[in-house]
C-alpha cells in the first residue's frame, strides 16, 4: 500500500478533475471562450507533466554521462518518451480549443509554432536512437542530445513566445498568464487546476515507470543486467 499511495492519489485527482471541471463555476469573460475555457484543467496541466516529466529525464541522462549505467539510459529514454506523448496531447487539446476560440486549429501563433518545433526536437531524439546500433554509443549520443533538446525548450515555449505578438497570455498585447500567474486565474478554477497538474502529472510518472519495467526485463533477458 505504501508505494501504490501516489497511484491511488492520481487516480483521485484525475477523476476529481474530470468530474468537478465540467461542474465547477468559471468565469464567464466573453462570449467566444464561454464554457470551452474548461479545457485550461486538461490543455495546460499536460504541459506542465510534460516538463516535469522531460526533467526527469535531463537527470537521469546527465547520470549516465557520469556512470554509464544502462539502467539510467532506459529511465531517460521512458520518460523522455512520455514526456512527449503528453507534449503531444497538449498540442492535441490546444488545437481543438484554438478551433473554437480563434476559428482555425492551427493559426500559426508563436506559442504553438515554438511547441511544434519543442516536440519535433525530441522527436529527433528517438530517430537518433533508432539509428544507432551500438548500444553504448546510442545510449551516450542520446543522453548529450537529451540535455540538448531539454534546454532548447526554453528558447521555444518561454522565451521567443513572449517577445512577439501572441494570441496565448502571456505574450505582447496578451494580458495575464493564468498557467504561471495564480492570480489570473479564478479561484474556483484553482481548486481543479492544481490538483489536475499533479494528477496528470503522477499519471506520466506511472506510466513511465510501467515503460521501465518492461524494458528492464528486456535487458535482463538479454543478459545485459
Amino acid at each position: 500500500m505504501r508505494a501504490r499511495w501516489w497511484k491511488i492519489l492520481s487516480i483521485i485527482f484525475l477523476l476529481y478533475t474530470c468530474t468537478y471541471g465540467f461542474l465547477v463555476k468559471v468565469p464567464k469573460l466573453d462570449d467566444r471562450l464561454q464554457e470551452s475555457i474548461r479545457n485550461f484543467f486538461f490543455h495546460v496541466p499536460m504541459w506542465f507533466g510534460m516538463m516535469i516529466l522531460l526533467f526527469v529525464s535531463l537527470v537521469y541522462a546527465i547520470k549516465y554521462l557520469r556512470n554509464a549505467s544502462p539502467v539510467h539510459d532506459i529511465y531517460s529514454m521512458a520518460f523522455a518518451s512520455v514526456g512527449l506523448l503528453f507534449g503531444f496531447l497538449g498540442i492535441i487539446t490546444g488545437a481543438f480549443w484554438a478551433n473554437y476560440q480563434w476559428g482555425s486549429p492551427w493559426v500559426g501563433d508563436p506559442k504553438q509554432n515554438g511547441a511544434a518545433i519543442a516536440l519535433l526536437i525530441y522527436f529527433a531524439y528517438f530517430v537518433l536512437r533508432g539509428s544507432l546500433i551500438d548500444t553504448e554509443k546510442r545510449a551516450r549520443l542520446s543522453a548529450v542530445y537529451n540535455i540538448f533538446s531539454f534546454f532548447m525548450l526554453f528558447p521555444t515555449l518561454w522565451i521567443l513566445p513572449r517577445l512577439t505578438e501572441s494570441l496565448h497570455p502571456g505574450g505582447q498585447g496578451s494580458d495575464g498568464n493564468p498557467g504561471l500567474n495564480g492570480k489570473d486565474m479564478s479561484a474556483n478554477m484553482r481548486t481543479v487546476f492544481y490538483p489536475a497538474v499533479i494528477g496528470w502529472t503522477l499519471l506520466g510518472v506511472w506510466i513511465s515507470t510501467l515503460h521501465i519495467r518492461v524494458q528492464l526485463l528486456k535487458l535482463k533477458k538479454e543478459g545485459l543486467l
